[in-house]
């Protein structure tokens, strides 16, 4: 977690005392590292005492102006990596250059050189920057998540632009160390010099498209895996598509599904019409309609026994024609909830919503239909008899009947009772 004030002030005192820094706090949080360098200036005007003690751990003095602040430094001895976090922080810009004289030599320390890269006094930037300069690729790397944090800067480009040099053109171990960041911008980025070096076998970017907690790394890495199929090429086939369909995510299923026509294999489409996501059911629809096959009658039959895939009910009012209109009303009835509540969605998407045929539904006792009834009516609540809505709101009735009255009433500007 990022250094609140008052643990500003315990981490300014665990460093004075010489604690080392991966003791003293978080090392691991690039926002630590940030709070800390803020924390030592606003501590040694509000707290002087916190920052500028009497003596050092190893009885040196520490406060007799800005040049005898951290004696080890300025006299180039060797200080500890406490007094060196210290002085890298310090308010006075002297301190901070003789500070970057030793910091080169601590890795430890690099976070720090970073954020001095972006220091507002100039000999204090340009010296962690040759510093930074002369660094091997994969310590920038390391600490991409601070660089990119810097980087939003006024001064912070030029940590910024390593980095992006270290991840284009430096090791390929580089890059991949990153990919499994926490830090989202981190991950994103990694992934981005992963599939412009094409460094990720086919099968990593399926998976990683399948599974990963990003939005943007999984459509990055689905268009990459879809991308190396090749148009009518069936290679590879087995690794990429089959985990982008499996996927949970709308998106990366679209992404599969799409993908069908790509290879050839339309007719493969066809189970996915029923998807749960209308998303999915569109790129079947257009995947079958490539393929020369109409999903229209597809629906049709699927709809002789709705209880086995409830989406078709829902995919035939999104594709079929008025003469659909009887088939699709005749399932409000269905003993199954999920198609009574597929039959109400249906209707809206033909645009064949009938008060007197749906609001019986206001009373069903799942919420999925009496949820779906209710948004299908929102558009007609001023015709929907009072005396019914209020019926709903007695204490005996189930909650979602309730909501359902009240959003009717608020949408018909009648005040619930």
């Amino acid at each position: 977690m990022p250094i609140s004030e008052n643990s500003s002030y315990e981490v300014v005192v665990r460093l004075t005392a010489g604690v080392p820094p991966d003791r003293a706090f978080d090392v691991t949080d690039p926002g630590s590292w940030i709070d800390l360098d803020v924390g030592v200036r606003e501590l040694a005007w509000r707290r002087p005492e916190a920052v500028h003690s009497n003596a050092s751990p190893s009885g040196r003095r520490m406060h007799r102006g800005p040049d005898a602040w951290v004696p080890s430094v300025t006299r180039r001895e060797k200080p500890s990596d406490a007094e060196l976090a210290l002085a890298l922080c310090h308010p006075d810009g002297r301190i901070r250059e003789a500070a970057l004289e030793q910091a080169g030599e601590r890795p430890a320390l690099f976070p720090l050189v970073v954020i001095r890269c972006a220091d507002w006094a100039g000999p204090v930037r340009d010296r962690a920057r040759a510093i930074l300069a002369q660094a091997p690729p994969h310590l920038p790397a390391a600490h991409a998540a601070l660089v990119l944090r810097i980087g939003r800067s006024c001064r912070g480009g030029f940590a910024q632009e390593l980095l992006m040099r270290a991840l284009r053109t430096g090791p390929s171990a580089c890059v991949e160390v990153l990919l499994d960041s926490s830090d989202r911008d981190t991950a994103r980025l990694a992934h981005r010099m992963a599939v412009d070096r094409r460094l990720l076998p086919v099968a990593r970017l399926a998976r990683n498209a399948a599974r990963h907690r990003d939005v943007v790394v999984q459509n990055l890495c689905a268009e990459a895996a879809i991308a190396a199929l090749g148009e009518g090429a069936s290679d590879g086939f087995s690794v990429v598509v089959p985990p982008l369909l499996a996927s949970r995510h709308p998106r990366i299923r679209s992404a599969g599904v799409t993908a069908l026509r790509r290879v050839g294999r339309h007719a493969d489409a066809e189970p996915y019409l029923t998807d749960r996501s209308a998303v999915v059911r569109a790129c079947a629809r257009w995947v079958l309609r490539q393929g020369g096959i109409d999903p229209a009658p597809l629906y049709r039959t699927l709809c002789a026994d709705p209880a086995l895939r409830p989406g078709a009910v829902v995919g035939l009012g999104e594709c079929g024609a008025g003469e659909d209109v009887n088939l699709v009303r005749s399932l409000l009835g269905h003993p199954v909830p999920r198609v009574r509540a597929a039959a109400v969605a249906g209707l809206q998407r033909l645009g064949a919503v009938r008060v007197d045929d749906v609001r019986p539904l206001l009373d069903d006792p799942s919420a999925a239909v009496v949820g779906r009834a209710t948004t299908a009516l929102l558009p007609w609540a001023d015709r929907l008899p009072r005396e019914v809505l209020h019926a709903l709101l007695t204490e005996d009735r189930p909650r979602h009947h309730r909501v359902a009255a009240n959003r009717l009433l608020r949408a018909a500007g009648a005040p619930p009772s």
